[in-house]
């Protein structure tokens, strides 16, 4: 991936993860990787097929523990 780029795909990463509910995220991981593949990195985009979905997991929680448990940052 040319480094120009690297910024843009990690915000559009991180709004994957910035969705209301589980069915949002997984309708803006098929929009980006619609995005990846007009930027030509494909790549990018099997792996997103491939890989969003285990990032999603939190979703299965309730909603008020959602935001202690997508992050790492109480390690």
């Amino acid at each position: 991936m040319p480094r120009n780029w690297v910024k843009e795909v990690s915000r559009m990463l991180k709004a994957i993860h910035a969705s209301e509910d589980l069915e949002s995220a997984r309708n803006k991981s098929v929009e980006i990787e619609t995005k990846l593949g007009d930027m030509k990195l494909s790549a990018a985009v099997d792996w997103v097929h491939q890989h969003v979905a285990e990032t999603l997991t939190y979703y299965a929680f309730p909603a008020e523990r959602c935001n202690r448990i997508r992050t790492n940052n109480l390690l």
